[in-house]
């Protein structure tokens, strides 16, 4: 029984995200992202809680989520890029390719942000103990990159050929067809293992920012504020409600802006800039993950948004 349940879980969690795409389709022939999950890299329910955040999910398998990330979507040219490979990738896969109504849709590439558990370890998927891929383009910076081709099993998926290691810099563009270009834009992060990115995604003359992992906001140089300003999206790390939400640790070792000081720091901003925010990448203890909870109105009512599993996000 124990066994069964899991199963049943993990199938109605799929069921969901394909539900999901019927209610977000996307009629634009711009190109577009689709969100394939917005929990922390651990996911939601998170493993080993019992809190009633994660019983919600134990008794309802309809309120789980997958963790952070994101589809680039071009309606036209039938491409399509994934930005981070998740625990759950195999699912976000099928999330993608029932929406795009493609059984066999495979990302054209997958772009790396860093080497948190995350927001890589879904390369597994590829490997010949799953789905042998072949030449897979993947990138990366170059500490990720290293880290990747230095130690196993990733190295594996380089030697087999199931990856294509694929070279980014930092505020280098890349051209991903005549309509679309990324570039790599460096934050602070703990970077034990690899540098941290997020990407701005550019449009002609539109422009989505997408950064899912990042310290306090006053480390980083470049300034969000100053970005929100130049962007038409900015999708970023809402990994905290606030203070206090993690019990018996301080939260000093896991610095992410908390939700409340990044709504303080925009609060000034003009109505239409902060209708550019989408906060994403939430904890098990978020609030945000509880579709018509306080804080979602709260963040709503000051006129900033909640990236949802499935939402199609436009920049037209």
């Amino acid at each position: 029984m124990k066994y069964l349940g899991v199963f049943l879980w993990l199938l109605v969690g799929l069921l969901i995200s394909c539900n999901d795409k019927q209610e977000h389709k996307n009629s634009s022939t711009n190109p577009y992202v689709l969100v394939l999950g917005n929990a922390q890299d651990a996911g939601y329910p998170q493993v080993g809680c019992e809190r009633d955040c994660c019983k919600r999910v134990y008794e309802n398998p309809t309120n789980g989520r997958f963790v952070s990330s994101i589809a680039l979507i071009d309606p036209i040219s039938h491409e399509n890029w994934i930005f981070d490979a998740t625990p759950d990738f195999p699912e976000q896969l099928k999330l993608l390719s029932n929406h795009l109504n493609k059984p066999e849709n495979f990302p054209n590439a997958i772009f790396l942000t860093h080497a948190h558990i995350g927001h890589y370890t879904g390369l597994i998927y590829l490997g010949r103990e799953a789905m042998g891929a072949k030449n897979v383009p993947v990138y990366a910076m170059p500490k990720m990159k290293s880290y990747l081709y230095a130690n196993g099993p990733w190295s594996q998926l380089v030697a087999l050929k199931n990856i294509d290691l694929k070279d980014l810099q930092k505020d280098s563009i890349i051209i991903l067809n005549s309509r679309i270009s990324i570039t790599p834009i460096q934050v602070p992060h703990r970077d034990e293992y690899s540098e941290t990115v997020g990407f701005l995604i550019e449009n002609n003359l539109k422009k989505i920012l997408f950064i899912p992992d990042i310290d306090k906001w006053n480390k980083w140089e470049s300034g969000i504020l100053s970005y929100i300003k130049e962007v038409d999206i900015a999708i970023v790390d809402a990994t905290f409600f606030k203070d206090g939400e993690i019990e018996g640790r301080s939260m000093s070792e896991i610095p992410h802006p908390f939700v409340e000081e990044s709504m303080a720091l925009f609060k000034d901003l003009p109505e239409e800039e902060k209708a550019k925010v989408f906060f994403t990448h939430f904890n098990h203890t978020n609030p945000l993950l509880i579709d018509g909870s306080e804080a979602q109105k709260r963040v709503i009512d000051q006129g900033f948004n909640v990236a949802k599993q499935g939402m199609v996000i436009n920049f037209d």
